[in-house]
This record gives structure tokens, C-alpha cells and sequence, in this order.
């Protein structure tokens, strides 16, 4: 298993992360004793970095993940666990489900501290305004936490932002070959790396669809290559190729999964993929951009939106609905456009002043694909359930001069 430094406190950590949530079920249950031979023939194996969070399985992942450490094995990973910080009303909230945590983990301490789920610099101020971000450097000092970050989903301006704005210990982002300008994108891991900030890989294999979901043209180009490999080894090794990339976390829900990732990370050095084989990701990419419905590279010069539109992110959920051949996505549309955010980027807040249109290096007729975006995810009853989900988590925009 190789590992690289944790530049912040000089640690070696794994470079295969073990993503907890998708541990395997029997039918809507875990598969407890399943998934807790897993992960220790992991750490086994050299796996040392394990991943959950307060809410994933409603709180029973981190509990199944304290039982497979107990017999000696916490002593030997760490543990990354996250704080649901759309859900965090108070300071004294976000107290008790840290300690809540800690009980479900039965451990004393946490490695790898998140605020979850992050998508723009507002979020972020009003866990500080809450006193959040303080009582976390307290836990620090005291040793009960190690690391203080972020996990991150929303717009590349927003994530410059949020890793600007403090002296993270770690953060973690979305990043594979078909997200390489999506989101954080390469200038946020490259920007990161520039101010010395460890980053965790979420979505290496896009939830398995770079491993299932690839159109027939797309396999057909990796089979072009002397070495044959799984779609899955192709973007694992995309990602393991970047030497700011300090861990990828890979949600394993099976043995043949586990056995293949170890492998493929007891190999992928940073910097070893060949000329030939970033070719064949030229050519992926050239393919994936002809069936994209908008032309948009995600430069962000549209941006930003005088009203408050997420463009670039609009656009990358509306074309990877056609490139992934994928049915609904309106979830992960509302999730990327921010409806947990205090400030979401919804397409049907566009008001049509055309501003972005002059700036796009594109020549995109934004104001149209916008139109778009929100006929495809946008239907009758998207306003009351965005009003009804916002009330349940007590989250008001403030107004603004536009508004």
C-alpha cells in the first residue's frame, strides 16, 4: 500500500481512503458482518484512512464502523467523521452531535474532522458567526480532534473562497476525470496544494458510474490501450496521478472491489501515467465533449451572477444527465445548485439581464440553456418542496440589493 505525507502534521497516511457509506447491504440493511471483515482486512492490507459521517445511514455507519475497530484496530487508522453543518442550529446542537459521535465510534478522538457538505463562503461564516469554528480549535487544543476541514460541493469560486478563508488542516473534494473542471476542478486541488492543504478525494468513480455507466464508445477507446484495464483502475489511477492528491476515498461495497483497489493503490505513483495513456483520456474527453448539451468549460468568467445563478453548475448537471445516460437527477441537482446553501444557484433565479452572456468565452447563449436547465429540473412543484426543505432546516437567504 503506498502512502503520502500529510503535509500539515507530517503523518503517512493511505492513499486508498476507505469511503464507508456504501458498505454492503442485504437488501436495505448493512450487511454488518460482511462489512466489518472488510474493513479490517483493509487495514490488513495497509488501508489506514476510513471515512463516514453523522448522517449516513441515520448514524448507524458510524456505529458499525466503531464496532470493526474495536480489538486493537483504532489504534492503527483514522478516523475522518463529518458534522452536518445545513443542520446545525446552534453551538449547542453541534456539541451534542459531536459527542454523539464519539459514542457511536467508541473512540476518545477523531482524526479527520468535516463540516459536511459546504457550498459557498456564507455556510461557512455562519458556522463561525455560531461559534462552531472557534469550539472545533478548542476540541484541537484538547486533543479530541486533530484536523480541522471541509468537505465541498458547489461552484470553483465558492471553494476558492471557503479554502481561502481559513488555515485548514485538510479539505475534501469531488474530482475524477469527467469533474476535471467541475466544482473545486483542478485549479481548486491545484490552489490547495499551492497553500499546503492536504485534499481528500470524494467521487473518484463518480459513484460507480465510471465504472458501470460508460457508453460502449468510451470502453471502446480505453480498450485501445496494451494494458487492459477496469474503467474503474482508469480513473483511479487519473486521479492517484496527481501528486497534490492525498488520499481517494473509494465507497467499496464488495471483496472484488476491495481486493482491486488495494492492488491498483500498492502501484499508481504519482506522475506514472504514460503519454500514450493520457491520450486516450484526450480522446475520452474530446468524446464526452461531443455529446455534451452545453459547451460550457466551467472558466467561471460568467460568473458571478448579479442574481445568484450557479451557471457553470447549472450546465455540468444538466450534461451529465445526457453524457451518463442518466434517468432523473434532480437530487443531485438540487444538492450541487445548493438548497442546503444559504445562498442557492438555482437556473429559474436568472432574471435574463444578460450579463453573463458577454463575458463567456463561449459564445453561449446562456440565458436559452438556462431555460433549459430549469424545464429538465425545474417542474410545477419545485418551488414548495425548495420553500417546504428550507423551513425544515431553518435556512433563510438574506436579502440583498437585488432581491
Amino acid at each position: 500500500m503506498l502512502t503520502r505525507i500529510q503535509s500539515k502534521d507530517g503523518r503517512p497516511v493511505s492513499i486508498l481512503g476507505f469511503g464507508c457509506m456504501r458498505l454492503p447491504k442485504v437488501g436495505d440493511i448493512s450487511d454488518e458482518s460482511r462489512a466489518i471483515k472488510m474493513i479490517r482486512y483493509s487495514i490488513e492490507n495497509g488501508v489506514n484512512y476510513f471515512d463516514t459521517a453523522y448522517v449516513y445511514d441515520a448514524g448507524k455507519n458510524e456505529v458499525l464502523l466503531g464496532k470493526a475497530l474495536e480489538g486493537g484496530f483504532r489504534e492503527r487508522v483514522f478516523i475522518a467523521t463529518k458534522i452536518p453543518s445545513y443542520l446545525v442550529g446552534k453551538l449547542e446542537s453541534a456539541k451534542k452531535m459531536f459527542e454523539t459521535e464519539l459514542t457511536r465510534l467508541r473512540t476518545d478522538y477523531i482524526d479527520y474532522y468535516l463540516l459536511h457538505m459546504l457550498t459557498d463562503l456564507d455556510m461557512f461564516l455562519r458556522m463561525k458567526d455560531l461559534g462552531v469554528i472557534e469550539w472545533m480549535e478548542s476540541l484541537k487544543a484538547e486533543g479530541r480532534i486533530r484536523n480541522i476541514g471541509f468537505s465541498f460541493h458547489g461552484s470553483k469560486e465558492s471553494f476558492e473562497q471557503i479554502v481561502t478563508a481559513y488555515p485548514w488542516d485538510f479539505c475534501q473534494i469531488q474530482f475524477n476525470y469527467m469533474d476535471e473542471f467541475n466544482q473545486a476542478g483542478k485549479s481548486g486541488l491545484f490552489l490547495a496544494g499551492s497553500l499546503g492543504i492536504p485534499v481528500i478525494v470524494m467521487e473518484p468513480i463518480r459513484g460507480g458510474k465510471l465504472a458501470e455507466g460508460l457508453p460502449a464508445n468510451i470502453l471502446d477507446l480505453f480498450a485501445t490501450s496494451k494494458i487492459k484495464r477496469s474503467p474503474a483502475e482508469w480513473a483511479l489511477r487519473w486521479v492517484w496521478d496527481f501528486k497534490e492528491v492525498a488520499v481517494v476515498l473509494s465507497g467499496m461495497s464488495d471483496e472484488h472491489q476491495l481486493e482491486e483497489n488495494i492492488r491498483i493503490a500498492g502501484e499508481a505513483l504519482p506522475d506514472s501515467l504514460t503519454p500514450e495513456e493520457k491520450e486516450i483520456f484526450s480522446k475520452i474527453k474530446a468524446e464526452l465533449q461531443a455529446k455534451t448539451k452545453v459547451p460550457c468549460t466551467a472558466c467561471g468568467y460568467c460568473m458571478p451572477c448579479p442574481f445568484g445563478v450557479d451557471i457553470p453548475g447549472c450546465f455540468s448537471q444538466y450534461n451529465e444527465k445526457y453524457l451518463m445516460s442518466k434517468k432523473g437527477g434532480r437530487f443531485s441537482y438540487f444538492q450541487a445548485l445548493g438548497i442546503f446553501s444559504v445562498r442557492p444557484g438555482f437556473a429559474s433565479m436568472c432574471k435574463e439581464c444578460g450579463k453573463c452572456e458577454s463575458h463567456c468565452p463561449q459564445s453561449i447563449a446562456i440565458r436559452k440553456e438556462l431555460k433549459a436547465v430549469r424545464r429538465e429540473f425545474e417542474g410545477p412543484l419545485f418551488r414548495p418542496l425548495i420553500v417546504m426543505a428550507r423551513r425544515l432546516m431553518k435556512i433563510r437567504r438574506p436579502k440583498t440589493k437585488t432581491d
